[in-house]
């Protein structure tokens, strides 16, 4: 027992920079106030205690914001950084070394009975107010980019982004091995943007190449009406005579 305890507050001092003593992680940390929360909760329920399974739960929340069905599987060493909005369903399985953000989902799509929660395989990464729904599978080392929205299988050590959610190239490999604090790899560019922003640009050069055939237009117009204007100025003056 004590040795898991230091185990998780070492886990915290690894993923948190803000971490400055044991005591301090072990009294002010709600993450972890929550993961003992549910420890004791899911004991209570794999004896079929659920009623107190779920008591147990709610006085967690209540203490914490961080919402754990006792039905859940938590791994070891799980980190939930800040925590406030977190919520994990009855049939999440959540693998060993994961860190959660604040306002991240694990939830459900259906309300038939089963397996309807996601899987996280170990060492996921789960940026701030993102959504997994469903029993899909993220696969190990994975990483969701802050509020996107996961309803398809993640393969290990990808990473996501966006509404809904979409695989993109993580880059080099020193890239992949920094820790990205929400989830998000610097100077890492989503594929759709670029090409949203390639379109806009392109639009752009269209529209100013209107514009300079537009004047082109217009000058010739002018040139052809001044060129109109002095012929007819002799035949004026022949009239005249």
């Amino acid at each position: 027992m004590f040795r898991q305890i230091r185990d998780d507050i070492r886990s915290v001092f690894d993923r948190d920079p803000a971490a400055r003593t044991s005591w301090e992680v072990l009294t002010c940390y709600p993450g972890l106030h929550a993961v003992y929360f549910h420890r004791l909760a899911h004991w209570f329920w794999g004896r079929g205690l659920r009623w107190l399974a779920r008591l147990t739960s709610h006085v967690g929340r209540l203490l914490t914001g961080i919402e754990i069905h006792p039905g859940a599987t938590i791994g070891q060493r799980l980190f939930i950084d800040h925590g406030m909005g977190v919520v994990i369903g009855e049939t999440a399985e959540v693998g060993d070394d994961v860190t959660l953000y604040h306002g991240v989902t694990l939830g459900g799509t259906t309300w038939n009975k089963g397996k309807r929660h996601p899987t996280l395989g170990r060492g996921v990464v789960v940026g701030a107010g993102a959504k997994i729904l469903g029993p899909i599978v993220v696969g190990a080392g994975a990483k969701i980019g802050s509020n996107a929205v996961v309803v398809k299988d993640v393969p290990a050590g990808g990473t996501v982004v966006g509404v809904p959610g979409r695989l993109v190239d993580e880059g080099t490999a020193q890239q992949q091995a920094r820790f990205a604090a929400y989830a998000v790899v610097q100077n890492q560019d989503d594929p759709y943007a670029t090409a949203i922003q390639t379109l806009i640009e392109h639009s752009r050069e269209l529209e100013q190449a209107v514009a300079d055939l537009s004047e082109k237009l217009r000058r010739l117009e002018e040139d052809a009406a001044r060129r109109s204007a002095e012929a007819a100025k002799p035949e004026q003056l022949r009239a005249i005579k």
